[in-house]
């Protein structure tokens, strides 16, 4: 097994209120002032669809040691709102602290460790404004960790760069919620490792967004086209920030059918368009992605899932869109599809999607969800210089033909410009220089041309990835966003025999896949959705059926200290 953390000593915290509350302030705040103290640190976040009211809540983990995955207990729980306690009552345990103005306690904070009288809004009100309540709680809780407060200061600088005065109240905040825990937390205050801050500093704290953000620049990204919508559009906002300095050309559509049609129009043109959406949206492109296929044009598309139906939970998380990435789009044409578990893979494989674009001419779509992109750990800089932008354009001539009938299947791209040929494309079947045609027997040979390169890609497809030992009883099967999270759980579960296998291509599988899971005297798939999507896929691609699944679709993501003890009891009935 990849050498993994075997006992990791940390401290989880939860920062719970209202949405306009300033949550995620606070968790800027700690998370950076955490890592600038020399801490490993995670976060995510679990939202309301709305923008004021209802409870929100942010997890922050803290360690001397990586961590990058979500669990289920909790520690420490900030509470900003009267709600709160009720709202985390299923995770509030015997290990917890509560802390928060005790009057907004509740019957659910019963079962807690101790409950810390810091009144939040009224140490804010005394500074001079409430609106500070959300910078006494980051103290506190800094005080409580045991942390020194200089590191909290530098946060606040970072975050309110320009505003001096706003600085100089939030650090006066910052400070008396971090006295009011040393005053009263006496036995309660964690005795925690020092951190080492050289070691941590070449690092970055990056989010799913971001790093797949990154990564469509790393792969030569020049335009991007797509409508807003949750929790797709921290890439759209991630590069139209940064379009300038790159190049980019940032243009949010008036609907997700116009970003689609927009990419593919950039395509034929000679751009690497993006476009970005979630499952509404990416139905609404059926029928352009349908539209690549038969001009066999390039386009990557990001799929940020949520669940559904319809709307759904909209500010959720799911892996339920495999199926609608998969078979989306009417008639049978090529398709890859990816999905990055691990920050570094979300910004290698969305630099690759545009060179497998780009190379087999056909729609790349990759696939992440809610949990991913709004994640984020400390992690090595990525390395880009190792990535290369591999382009497929051709020069043209007179006599050029765009759907040339090839050994291999793929036609020689050109674009309008460059050469002297015309370059034709119909949404009609066509004939090799472009026109429409209702020749039967071309169409054939057309349709051969265009599902033959699916060949080709299965012979390049991506070999999952396997963690732990390679004589293997168990073998723990996932795909995406969840790997983190599962090799966690598989830790946990401490059983020598137990192996993981992360797909980070999705379709079409490698051809190791069905060797690698009959290997196994058990195997088991864990999803987050209701029907096991990956293990119908699995079963439809090899002929190979999982002994087990277990499958997760409340709209949250799994916890691997919850998920182990499910494993557990599954390996344990398989002995």
């Amino acid at each position: 097994m990849k050498k993994d953390i075997t006992k990791i000593k940390d401290i989880t915290i939860v920062l719970c209120g209202q949405a306009g509350q300033g949550v995620q302030t606070v968790e800027t705040l700690l998370t950076n002032a955490f890592k600038a103290a020399g801490f490993n640190v995670f976060s995510t976040k679990e939202y309301m669809s709305r923008v004021r009211g209802g409870m929100n809540s942010t997890f922050i983990r803290v360690s001397d040691k990586p961590v990058n995955a979500y669990i289920e207990r909790v520690d420490v729980l900030a509470c900003l709102d009267a709600g709160a306690t009720e709202h985390m009552k299923s995770r509030i345990s015997s290990k917890t602290i509560v802390i928060g103005d005790e009057k907004s306690f509740g019957e659910a904070a019963k079962s807690a460790k101790s409950k810390l009288n810091i009144p939040f809004t009224d140490i804010a009100t005394k500074i001079g404004n409430k609106v500070y309540s959300n910078t006494v709680a980051a103290g506190a809780i800094i005080g409580i960790v045991g942390i020194d407060i200089e590191f909290g200061e530098k946060a606040v600088g970072d975050i309110f760069v320009g505003k001096d005065d706003v600085i100089k109240t939030n650090i006066t905040a910052l400070k008396e919620g971090c006295d009011a825990a040393k005053a009263i937390c006496g036995e309660n205050k964690f005795e925690f490792k020092a951190g080492n801050p050289e070691a941590l500093k070449d690092q970055i704290l990056v989010r799913g967004a971001q790093s797949i953000g990154l990564g469509a620049i790393g792969g030569g990204c020049n335009f991007i086209s797509s409508y807003p919508m949750s929790p797709s559009t921290g890439v759209l906002v991630f590069l139209a920030q940064n379009a300038l300095g790159f190049g980019i050309v940032a243009e949010q559509a008036e609907d997700e059918i116009s970003a689609i049609n927009m990419a593919i129009g950039a395509w034929y043109a000679g751009a690497r368009a993006i476009v970005t959406t979630s499952g509404g949206g990416f139905a609404l492109m059926g029928e352009g992605l349908s539209l690549a296929g038969m001009l066999e044009t390039p386009v990557v598309i990001h799929l940020a899932q949520r669940p559904g139906p319809a709307t759904g939970l909209p500010t959720r998380t799911e892996q339920g869109d495999l199926e609608l990435a998969l078979y989306s789009g009417h008639g049978e044409f090529p398709r890859i599809l990816l999905a990055p578990g691990t920050l570094e893979e979300g910004f290698e494989l969305t630099a690759k999607a545009f060179n497998l674009a780009d190379k087999f001419q056909v729609p790349v779509i990759i696939l992440t969800d809610q949990y991913y992109m709004d994640s984020y750990y400390n992690t090595e800089a990525f390395d880009a210089d190792s990535l290369v932008v591999e382009k497929y354009i051709t020069e043209t001539k007179v006599d050029y033909m765009r759907y040339e009938l090839t050994e291999d299947g793929i036609s020689p791209r050109g674009v309008p410009g460059f050469g002297k040929g015309l370059v034709c494309a119909d949404s009609d079947e066509h004939t090799q220089d472009g026109h429409i045609t209702e020749d039967l027997d071309l169409r054939i040979k057309m349709m051969d041309k265009r599902l033959g390169k699916l060949d080709l890609i299965r012979k390049q497809s991506v070999k999952p990835n396997l963690y732990g030992p390679k004589n293997y009883k168990n073998l723990v099967i996932c795909w995406g966003s969840t790997v983190n999270i599962v090799r966690e759980a598989v830790m946990l579960t401490a059983n020598p025999d137990t192996a993981v296998l992360h797909f980070t291509q999705i379709y079409p599988l490698h051809s190791t896949v069905a060797k690698l899971i009959n290997k196994a005297k058990s195997s088991i798939v864990v999803e987050n959705n209701a029907t096991g999507q990956f293990a119908k896929l699995i079963l439809l691609e090899t002929g190979t059926k999982v002994n087990h699944k277990i499958l997760k679709y409340d709209g949250l993501s799994f916890a691997a200290d919850k998920l182990a003890k499910k494993l557990s009891k599954l390996i344990k009935e398989g002995e």
